[in-house]
């Protein structure tokens, strides 16, 4: 998402705007800024490999549990799984935007939806400075759910649909433990700090002092 290799779209320049005020502000309060980037090419290999031992693991438990009837896989299963995907997708954003609108102090006027066209990617942001914790439960939340939730009800039910749509919604959140991983090798010595999704790139901002 570096801007050198794309355009910024409109609703992108508002919000850097928005956030070149917000960064101001803070850093007339004391505060520090520091810029943490994921390349996003990188992450095209880096964030599925994060993934694996998840996905391993969700592997052996249905694997122990239920077995792999692999007979069980009709034509309909191949029509309802893209459907299925694209809707999880979708959700996947939700669930980012509700669990940091609980959270941020205007809620869900700072949360924004969009696409980025030119890889078809959707994506949600909260232009609201958050808690350390509270930031990072709402880039886990939707790999916790629709990830490890949908593994649980697969492995009970025995449903290999939903255990295919569990690995795959693990490894479409290589990219959010990505940001987790970033944030959890950055080491400071500041007391306070804040943490706020970058306005156009991949990654986020620490506003500390």
């Amino acid at each position: 998402m570096e801007k050198d290799k794309r355009k910024l779209t409109e609703k992108e320049i508002k919000r850097k705007d928005c956030f070149e005020k917000l960064s101001s502000k803070m850093q007339q309060k004391g505060y520090k800024r520091k810029n943490i980037i994921i390349d996003t090419q990188q992450a095209k290999y880096s964030g599925p490999i994060l993934m694996l031992p998840f996905m391993a693991f969700v592997f052996w438990i249905y694997n122990n549990v239920n077995g792999f009837d692999l007979d069980r896989i009709s034509w309909g299963f191949a029509v309802a799984a893209p459907l299925l995907i694209v809707f999880l997708i979708v959700l996947h954003e939700l669930i980012h935007g509700i669990t940091w609108g609980l959270f941020a102090k205007n809620h869900f006027q700072s949360i924004d939806f969009g696409i980025i066209w030119s890889s078809i990617t959707p994506y949600c942001t909260c232009s609201e400075p958050l808690r350390k914790w509270q930031y990072l439960l709402g880039i886990a939340m939707p790999t916790f759910v629709l990830g490890g939730g949908v593994m649980a009800v697969a492995v009970m039910t025995n449903q290999l649909l939903l255990f295919f749509l569990a690995e795959y919604m693990i490894l479409s959140g290589g990219g959010d433990f990505l940001i987790i991983l970033k944030s959890m090798l950055y080491y400071t010595d500041k007391q306070e700090r804040v943490y706020c999704d970058h306005p156009y790139e991949c990654g986020f901002v620490i506003f500390e002092k």
